[in-house]
């Protein structure tokens, strides 16, 4: 029998959580975002919460029960949600293009918002300037401070419990985040008019999963077992395309800087800590974004290539800003057909495919998993048969292996450390 969802303990319990950290918007005074040892971020109580509330919350999860991007009239919008126009594009900056993980355009689109557009500034996650293997989220307002965030996190991290510092500015922001982030955006902006009216834009990156803290610990052995001295900077892609990963540490003998490739760091090291809940997630491009922002891996990247993004515009207003920094220079544009998003992005195509049937097979063992829409049985159906096959009889053996069967116990990071 699946369990009933009333509160943010049965959220958690039932690893249904994605972190977004929208809940902690609704009662900040009652809830907080705090890191897990294993996971993503999680919702910790830190005061009272009348129980009919917090069922509330629990109903407006969009972790438990996601919001449909709206109804799909064919494949391709099964598949990718509403497209109105494809891009690929580049920040006209060169050190803009450079640090992004691939094109800089999430960071020119900003950008430009602040210096042109008059937006108070942009919400977006970097890395913490005291521990730059943890990740915050803040308000930048200059291109300095938007810099500090460029490029990839490949980290625990939410935007849901700052969206705050966007609904008191006295003009629009920029919202930047993954899939899930936006989502939850959305739905707190849905029951909070002062968050609608200053949600300017929201741009999502694509997302293939969270790694946990452990990911990023194993990351760092892997870059240098011997870690030769305090950590000064991590990054996970940039400086090219899609850039290496690599991490620097202050020494007696000055900063020492071990790289090793993206598709080492993620391939090897990093994916294999992605939460659960990312594995039964059927968005992974941002449909309920403004515009969504990844790689064209349609064309391989050549040694030390110059990256460009896959811009995808999803909404009338996504389109109207897209128009207005067309000839600023602070980005150049190519249309795109938008059918190059199968070219692009054939994992995430066959990973929304595989979810409705991770999804059935969830429920068939009695657990309970993220309500599934038609477009993701849409994908599924478009899977090769060994692929289908393999969706439900791999999820059954990961109910055993990971003991899916039983509650989520959180282990919060800072308990683990002592």
């Amino acid at each position: 029998m699946t369990r009933k969802i009333k509160s943010i303990d049965d959220i958690l319990k039932n690893r249904l959580c994605t972190g977004c950290g929208a809940c902690a918007a609704f009662a900040p005074a009652a809830i907080e975002m705090a890191e897990t040892a294993d996971e993503n971020w999680r919702p910790r109580k830190i005061g009272a919460l009348d129980a009919d509330v917090e069922e509330s919350i629990a109903k407006a999860c969009t972790g438990a029960f996601p919001a449909s991007a709206g109804e799909a009239k064919d494949l391709h919008e099964s598949s990718w949600g509403p497209v109105l126009d494809v891009w690929e594009g580049y920040a006209g900056a060169y050190d803009i293009r450079h640090k992004g993980s691939s094109g800089g355009a999430v960071t020119a689109l900003a950008l430009f918002a602040i210096e042109k557009m008059g937006f108070h500034g942009a919400l977006h996650v970097k890395a913490r300037k005291d521990n730059p293997t943890l990740n915050e989220a803040a308000i930048s307002k200059c291109r300095a401070e938007l810099m500090e965030g460029a490029g990839s996190r490949y980290a625990p991290a939410s935007i849901g419990d700052k969206l705050r510092l966007v609904a008191d500015a006295d003009k629009p922001s920029v919202v930047i985040g993954k899939p899930c982030d936006i989502a939850g955006a959305n739905m707190v902006a849905g029951h909070v008019p002062e968050l609608a009216a200053r949600m300017g834009l929201t741009i999502s990156i694509f997302c293939a999963g969270v790694p946990s803290h452990k990911g990023t610990e194993e990351l760092l052995e892997h870059l240098a077992p011997d870690q030769p001295g305090v950590l000064a900077s991590l990054d996970y892609r940039g400086e090219g395309w899609p850039g290496d990963m690599r991490a620097t540490w202050r020494t007696l003998d000055g900063p020492q800087r071990v790289a090793i490739s993206y598709n080492d760091g993620w391939g090897n090291v990093l994916q294999k800590h992605r939460q659960w809940r990312c594995q039964v997630c059927a968005d992974h491009t941002g449909e309920h974004a403004d515009i969504s922002v990844g790689d064209p891996w349609q064309t391989p990247p050549e040694k030390d290539a110059v990256g460009k993004s896959l811009i995808v515009v999803r909404t009338e207003r996504g389109r109207a800003f897209l128009k207005a920094i067309a000839d600023s220079g602070y980005l150049f544009l190519e249309k795109k057909d938008p059918a190059i998003l199968f070219d692009a992005q054939p994992n995430l195509f066959t990973t929304k495919g595989a979810v409705w049937g991770r999804s059935v097979a969830l429920k068939v063992a009695g657990l309970n998993a993220p309500a599934t829409a038609d477009d993701s049985f849409a994908c599924w159906k478009k899977l090769p048969v060994k692929a289908k096959v393999q969706s439900v009889a791999g999820t059954f053996k990961r109910v055993r292996s990971r003991k899916l069967h039983e509650p989520k116990e959180i282990l919060w990071a800072e308990e683990q450390r002592g």
